[in-house]
């Protein structure tokens, strides 16, 4: 009798069609990525960055960022912040952002532990950083008490689904640039911004003063893997070294950059994040007037946050997967992916208003 820990023949493990709000992380990989990780398989490349992949690769960003962008892979997300940051900061420096921002909340503290910064968060009722909010940390820039506040990191869409405009960030680029400290954008859902303000991605980057982007691809159908890109490279240093010290450089790059390649190279990346954009959109309008149901913030990428009463959250849960954004409130949020599909909103709107309707009237 064969032991089935033993067992190396492929099984599937999961139901295919199963389908839920809780992440974009949580979609399988776009078919055209898996595609082209087949093609650059086979054969020998070198490592660490040298193959061919990654060459090409950064002709690519610099088509959607300008002629001055570098692109540095990465493992993931935190990876990319933390190599960011690093690079744009010394030993004393600090990184003003927003007190929901995933550097300051989902890192496990990666930035303070493993990049050794010193986070000053500033609470904002949108997601959104203002002048006047980077304002309220950046000071004391010659006090040798205090920790030297010398970036901005704003997220792009941010963690409450809420989007800057180019002149909303204009604006915070030259507050900070006029303080001397530089501007980082975390993009680990910069593709759906772009497909909502219908602009191309250095409108609102390069164009308006942004000098390092945290570029996401696994939020975007890529099986794994982000990108530094650096936008103005004196605002940086040694960021190849940063990022092999921070256990950032992947020996197989050519799969991580094989992959940025069909998603950037023409216009998978758009409409990926269109399709999620509009799934949100579609179960927002669906849920609005859903008794019981109060949409939090203005639907604007891929997400939609809302209050429920706590009987209908706790129900709702055992039929699919979301998140508890703030479980005191009864604040929920449901993400939507590059493969949600109409008919997954459809049921999942019809799913709630039943346990809505069960909470309005209990038995």
């Amino acid at each position: 009798m064969a032991d089935s820990l033993t067992r190396t023949d492929a099984e599937r493990r999961h139901d295919p069609d199963a389908r839920g709000f809780a992440s974009d992380n949580y979609a399988g990989v776009h078919p055209e990525i898996l595609a082209a990780l087949s093609l650059a398989n086979g054969g020998h490349q070198p490592a660490y960055g040298a193959d061919d992949y990654t060459a090409h690769l950064q002709h690519i960003f610099r088509d959607h960022f300008g002629p001055r962008a570098e692109a540095f892979p990465v493992f993931n997300g935190t990876g990319a912040n933390v190599v960011a940051l690093q690079a744009l900061t010394d030993r004393w420096g600090a990184v003003v952002t927003t007190t929901n921002a995933h550097v300051h909340t989902d890192e496990c503290g990666a930035p303070e532990r493993v990049g050794g910064l010193k986070l000053l968060p500033v609470p904002t009722p949108d997601g959104k950083l203002t002048p006047d909010l980077v304002a309220r940390e950046a000071y004391g820039f010659e006090d040798q008490h205090r920790a030297m506040p010398q970036v901005v990191s704003l997220t792009q869409s941010t963690e409450l689904g809420t989007l800057y405009t180019p002149e909303e960030i204009r604006a915070v680029a030259d507050f900070a640039h006029e303080r001397g400290m530089a501007l980082h954008v975390d993009g680990a859902r910069i593709a759906n911004a772009a497909a909502a303000l219908g602009l191309p991605l250095r409108a609102f980057t390069t164009d308006v003063g942004v000098d390092v982007v945290s570029f996401g691809g696994t939020k975007n159908g890529m099986l794994f893997g982000e990108a530094v890109v650096v936008l103005r490279p004196e605002a940086v240093r040694a960021m190849p070294h940063v990022r092999k010290q921070s256990m950032q450089l992947a020996a197989k790059m050519r799969f991580v950059s094989a992959q940025f390649e069909a998603l950037l190279a023409g216009d998978l990346w758009l409409r990926s994040a269109g399709r999620a954009n509009a799934m949100a959109a579609r179960l927002a309008a669906a849920v609005r007037d859903v008794p019981g149901v109060r949409v939090l913030y203005p639907v604007q990428a891929n997400v939609v946050f809302a209050r429920l009463p706590h009987e209908t959250i706790e129900r709702l849960g055992k039929r699919h997967h979301f998140y508890v954004w703030d479980e005191a409130a009864g604040d929920v949020r449901w993400m939507c992916s590059h493969d949600t599909t109409e008919a997954d909103v459809d049921a999942f709107a019809a799913a709630l208003r039943e346990e809505a309707a069960r909470t309005e009237a209990p038995a």
